[in-house]
């Protein structure tokens, strides 16, 4: 019945994607609640607190708790507010969010679509969310949500000129602007990008935190300046909007770092033969994962949520059990490293704002267009044409902007090269 059922969804593409749509959508919906959970729990670890612990066994139910409290809260809209536009703007913020999770591959065999352009599409749609957060300010009608939208603006330009600098390397090195097609240069070349390009890897996750709004370059809604910044008039269900539309850019684009210069779902350093044990990597963490519940389940003196965290680890027993058999393990193993790849960037999202102050402004500015842009422009003129030539002899291509974005115009060089070498 199941090989019936996968036969009819790969005979049905359009059905294939709006299935693969739907799973990514919800998996990743349920993943920014519970971020919220985890940020919480790690900050409250690094500072000597509990965090949420009332609601559930171990506060798991927090999230759920939450979002039912948002859902249930007055939705205010202040008086001299442009209505319309106040209410569409968090609308655009998460749309933008969600749509780029289209060209993102999960793992070689979870695709939703390999665009020859995803790069550029992802850069392209990701931008538009600027515009939720600089029409949600303006919408207001008031001071502080202007103030906030104004540096959200200037920090998305100014690190976003950074950011796709940084990308350029990888997709000169790559010879293609497909996200699949550079997860598999990776695995042709033997080396993830990051150990080529460290420089860029570094100046992409700078940016990367700084177009996310996040510690320490969270200006647009610095508390202690702008009582929120751009979501101070924001309320309810639309407020939560923002705050998904955050955590969801956050997991966006540790995805986009994770691809371009971790390898994608690539298992790490698989061509050493010492390191092949790491292909039980997902077995090991489920248990790990039953291992920890069972600890917390024999500290708990509530009988009925000792029950559940006990019931919780028999159910990671079982379903190590399940990932054991070899045709399972071999097809989870992408998603599983693209996965636990991701949660080591998140893990660094919420350490930095446990760890760093927040910048002044000038700081944020000074950085941005000081220190970051002028370093990437001297290893684009001096480095990048260098690895460039050396991607494309090894890989016997043509340019990568003229192969990958317009593969109609290059086809006949490629038929060219193909008469020569006959």
């Amino acid at each position: 019945m199941i090989q019936s059922a996968l036969g009819f969804l790969e005979s049905h593409t359009l059905l294939l994607a709006t299935v693969r749509i739907l799973v990514a959508f919800l998996i990743l919906a349920g993943l920014v609640a519970y971020l919220v959970y985890m940020e919480r729990k790690v900050l409250a670890f690094m500072q000597a607190r509990l965090g949420p612990m009332r609601v559930g066994p171990w506060g798991l139910l927090q999230p759920i708790a939450d979002g039912l409290k948002l859902l249930l809260k007055e939705d205010i809209i202040p008086a001299g507010a442009d209505k319309w536009i106040f209410l569409l703007a968090p609308v655009i913020s998460i749309i933008a969010a969600f749509t780029v999770f289209a060209v993102i591959p999960f793992a070689g065999n979870f695709i939703i679509t390999d665009v020859n352009i995803g790069i550029m599409f992802i850069l392209a749609v990701s931008s538009l969310g600027i515009y939720g957060i600089i029409l949600g300010g303006w919408a207001s009608n008031s001071h502080y949500p202007l103030l906030g939208a104004m540096r959200s603006a200037a920090q998305l330009v100014s690190y976003e000129v950074a950011a796709g600098m940084a990308v350029v390397g990888v997709l000169l090195i790559s010879n293609t602007l497909s996200m699949v097609e550079i997860v598999k240069r990776q695995e042709e070349m033997g080396i993830w990008n990051i150990f080529v390009q460290p420089v860029a890897f570094f100046i992409f996750l700078v940016a990367a935190v700084a177009e996310t709004n996040r510690n320490p370059f969270d200006l647009p809604e610095a508390e202690s300046e702008l009582t929120a910044g751009f979501h101070t008039e924001y309320s309810g269900f639309r407020f939560a909007l923002y705050f998904m539309a955050e955590y969801a850019n956050m997991v966006l684009v540790s995805c986009i770092a994770v691809t371009l210069f971790l390898g994608g779902w690539l298992q790490p350093f698989s061509s050493i033969q010492a390191l092949s044990f790491l292909k039980f990597a997902p077995i090991l963490t489920l248990l790990g994962a039953a291992t920890f519940v069972v600890w917390l389940g024999k500290g708990n003196r509530v009988p009925a949520e000792k029950i559940v965290l006990m019931g919780l680890a028999v159910m990671l027993v079982v379903l190590a059990g399940l990932v054991a058999i070899p045709p399972v393990l071999q097809t989870i193993q992408g998603v599983f490293w693209f996965t636990a790849k991701v949660m080591l960037f998140l893990y660094a999202f919420i350490w930095y704002r446990g760890t760093f102050p927040r910048y002044r402004y000038d700081q944020l500015m000074q950085v941005g267009w000081r220190w970051m842009i002028p370093p990437r422009r001297l290893k684009m003129v001096c480095g990048d044409p260098y690895l460039a030539r050396v991607a494309e002899s090894a890989s016997g291509g043509t340019p990568a902007m003229i192969t990958s974005a317009f593969p109609a115009a290059s086809s006949p060089v490629r038929s060219a090269r193909r008469t020569v070498e006959s």
